[in-house]
């Protein structure tokens, strides 16, 4: 009997053989959710038409998008996507005109994210450093929103947060090595059956700390991101269309923009000062006092020659810092650099350690490229265009604060980049025709930078560095699902969003 024989019949006792082979371990609803939703499709096509049957398969792959924590959304999303191509809701030429303009940010993931690996113990030593001599949670969370913004300006937002999840892995997997039963795996009980019953209270308290961090950080790229022209790649679309350099740029928006950070500085304050929506968790002492010691461990154990690796880590992470806020080339190939420098001066050339760095990136890269088939799809039955006519046919100042709103709405189901695009390709074309005025044009882009950027933040898929902490592997660890995610980022979806809206309609 092998080893198949025992692990099969131990997932799904009851489950036919297909429906214990679909989908894994994901629970028998789900699967049963997934197989209703392909078969319904088909009859909405037939019955209903193309565009309803888009939205339809829209919906689901939001579904499956907060489904995260039951099954990684690659294998169902990716049947839904299969199902609208073969359905001729896009065809594959348009998904690989989109995966060419998101190529950019799928390079990033691949490389930077790998890159960033091998930069994993200068950093680790570094912040844990920092996080031990900083006794009040509320300045911790203050300081990394505040710090994760600043450099959301003005470097790429989604190797920040990478970075963030990088270093609270590493945090985490020190706390569950030192208290598991059964030492480190990638794949814990839901229960929490490998952790001894005298630690369960604090890895909850752990884990809640780490959320709260993990979200300050992402709610930080946003807030941050709009504010310079290289904050978010649909930002640069927009300046390109507006003709906007650097600083115009930032003169246009930050009218917006400092208020905007400053409202989500105090709503940081705010909620972790009285432990709502799930913020204010303190560090255990006790997890503070295994990762003290882990720290000093590390220091009394570190050989001149790993003094040395971190060093040159250092120099090489500082190097990418330059590099990225100079955009000396794409954020993908730096990343790239960055992965053969870091090794190369290390001594790493072990193919199968090179590898291992590129785990975390290339399956949420695989979810991207699959996302662009709905992004096709969105274009090929102009699922969006009744709602954007409809906003620019509006006059005055509502339509710029509309024009607001929708983008908001619009990039929290969508891709943010393509919204812009399509929004200041129309808002361009009734510039040329001298139907708005160069203000009013002006005004309009502004509502649009805000909109992709700061509304977006109310679900995971409505920013790239947010899908990417939902799909990382930390996430599930941290009990870190779709709509506790939704849930953490409302205070300041609401709060920002009230504050950005009431700029753009002075404008």
């Amino acid at each position: 009997m092998n080893s198949s024989d025992n692990v099969a019949p131990s997932i799904h006792p009851v489950d036919p053989i297909p429906l214990h082979l679909f989908l894994g371990r994901s629970p028998l609803w789900y699967k049963y959710s997934i197989l209703f939703c392909l078969v319904l499709n088909v009859v909405l096509y037939f019955t209903a038409g193309p565009q309803i049957t888009a939205w339809f398969i829209l919906v689901e792959f939001i579904g499956t998008l907060a489904m995260a924590l039951k099954c990684f959304p690659l294998q169902p999303g990716g049947l839904l996507a299969i199902q609208a191509l073969l359905l001729q809701l896009t065809d594959t030429h348009m998904v690989y005109e989109e995966v060419e303009h998101g190529l950019p940010v799928i390079l990033l993931v691949i490389f930077m994210v790998a890159g960033v690996h091998f930069l994993r113990d200068v950093l680790f030593r570094m912040i844990n450093h920092v996080l031990l001599g900083i006794q009040s949670p509320l300045v911790v969370n203050i300081t990394t929103l505040i710090v994760v913004a600043i450099l959301s300006a003005f470097l790429d937002a989604l190797t920040i947060l990478a970075i963030l999840i990088a270093i609270a892995t590493s945090f985490y997997d020190v706390y569950e090595l030192a208290v598991s039963k059964v030492g480190y795996h990638d794949d814990p009980d839901p229960n929490d059956d490998y952790i001894d019953e005298l630690y369960r209270e604090d890895l909850d308290n752990f884990r809640a700390f780490l959320r709260g961090l993990l979200m300050h950080g992402a709610i930080g790229t946003a807030i941050g991101g709009v504010c310079t022209l290289v904050g978010e790649p649909e930002n640069l679309v927009i300046g390109n269309e507006a003709g906007w350099d650097f600083v115009t740029f930032l003169s246009m928006v930050s009218p917006a923009t400092i208020p905007t950070l400053l409202a989500g500085i105090a709503t940081c304050f705010l909620i972790e000062k009285l432990g709502w929506f799930n913020y204010g968790a303190k560090l255990p002492d006790n997890v503070r006092q295994i990762l003290a010691d882990e720290d000093r461990k590390l220091r009394e154990s570190t050989t001149p020659t790993q003094r040395m690796i971190m060093i040159l880590q250092a120099i090489v992470g500082l190097l990418m810092v330059v590099a990225l806020s100079m955009h000396l080339a794409e954020i993908g190939l730096i990343g790239l650099g960055v992965i053969i420098l870091a090794t190369a001066i290390t001594g790493v050339t072990d193919e199968h350690r090179i590898a291992e760095a590129f785990t975390p990136g290339i399956p949420f890269a695989s979810l991207l490229v699959m996302f662009y088939v709905f992004v096709a799809m969105i274009q090929s039955q102009s699922m969006f265009d009744p709602i954007m006519y409809w906003v620019l046919s509006l006059d005055g100042d509502i339509q710029v604060f509309m024009v607001f709103l929708t983008n908001g709405f619009l990039s929290a189901i969508s891709d943010n980049v393509f919204v812009a695009t399509i929004y200041m390709d129309q808002l361009r074309e009734l510039l040329d025709q001298g139907l708005i005025t160069r203000a009013a044009f002006e005004a309009q882009s502004v509502a649009v930078v805000m909109g992709t950027g700061i509304p977006s933040m109310s679900t995971p898929n409505g920013q790239a560095a947010f899908l990417f902490l939902l799909t990382s592997a930390l996430a599930p660890k941290i009990r870190l699902g779709y709509g506790r995610m939704v849930y953490m980022a409302l205070p300041y979806f609401i709060v920002c969003t009230i504050v950005a809206g009431i700029v753009i309609q002075g404008f």
